[in-house]
């Protein structure tokens, strides 16, 4: 993976960046955050950064700092959380003591723009001990609505745990699986909750949320609903347990301690529309923040 955090004498080295020529540029700018080794003084500003939580939307990845510093009992206002990348308008950051909350946009190309320069952050602020999470939405397959599914491979369209990058001209493929330690950890964290339903499956990442999903719905739709359902049989035989479109590059980028947890908004068996009432969504969406919310506080010793 891009992202390692070479294991020594069970202590773990800082992050570390797979890019020999970043060492030989006087700056180094992290150009859709707004921030620059040069104009900001990383290792001050994240030095003390453990957990890093990454998600679509900024609306969210606010109230989950937010969410955060109530949790932790930190001083001053939760309301007063400023967005470090304010200078820019592509994605947002808030930071909580030692937790680290970031928009990442919808889809691959996206959420990779925004990895390159997180992990490029975290390195030039020399983070250790880093834990990443992906939190977010998806569709379920063969799940009831509100389930919490915890990734333990990130699977492509054909069900393989790969992520397929053309660089150069060339396609190559990165690995796509996570940290089972991780995984199984927040799985004994959602035993402790009520109301939170979780498992442990493969999570599908797909570049559509219409055709490439096999929905009906969308202003294209080259196939039958008998084919669609073949699909997600297929899916579901393979492991799949929920759908989505950032987790392949999210885990061939960050693979070493990072996991994704998404809700599942609807049972793609039953339909393709989203047709739960907002308030209902709104507490579904809360489900992976309360679960990372309680993983990273028996992390940091506040629940025995």
């Amino acid at each position: 993976p891009l992202f390692g955090t070479n294991e020594k004498r069970g202590q773990r080295e800082q992050v570390q960046v797979k890019n020999p020529y970043l060492d030989t540029m006087e700056e180094d700018i992290l150009y859709h955050f707004s921030l620059s080794t040069k104009t900001h003084n990383l290792p001050e500003m994240f030095g003390d950064i453990k957990f890093v939580c990454v998600g679509g939307s900024a609306n969210r990845m606010k109230a989950f700092a937010q969410f955060m510093h109530n949790e932790l009992e930190l001083p001053g206002n939760p309301e007063d959380i400023r967005d470090i990348c304010e200078g820019t308008d592509r994605y947002c950051m808030f930071k909580v003591g030692p937790v680290l909350s970031i928009s990442h946009g919808m889809g691959v190309p996206s959420i990779s723009i925004m990895l390159h320069e997180l992990i490029k952050l975290l390195h030039h602020a020399q983070c250790r001990d880093v834990v990443l999470f992906r939190l977010g939405t998806s569709g379920g397959v063969g799940l009831a609505p509100g389930t919490v599914v915890v990734t333990d491979k990130a699977v492509d369209y054909s069900f393989q745990p790969q992520f397929e990058q053309v660089v150069l001209g060339k396609v190559i493929t990165r690995s796509t699986e996570l940290d089972e330690g991780v995984a199984s950890e927040l799985l004994q964290c959602s035993s402790e909750l009520p109301n939170l339903p979780a498992v442990i499956g493969n999570t599908m990442c797909t570049h559509d949320f219409y055709e490439g999903q096999g929905r009906l719905d969308g202003a294209l739709c080259s196939f039958s609903h008998e084919e669609k359902l073949e699909y997600l049989r297929k899916a579901y035989e393979a492991g799949v347990r929920n759908i989505e479109m950032e987790s392949t590059v999210f885990a061939a980028m960050c693979r070493v301690c990072a996991a994704v947890i998404c809700v599942t908004l609807l049972n793609r068996f039953d339909g393709d529309q989203i047709t739960a009432p907002h308030d209902v969504l709104v507490e579904y969406q809360q489900r992976p923040q309360v679960l990372v919310s309680h993983f990273i506080k028996k992390r940091l010793g506040q629940i025995v």
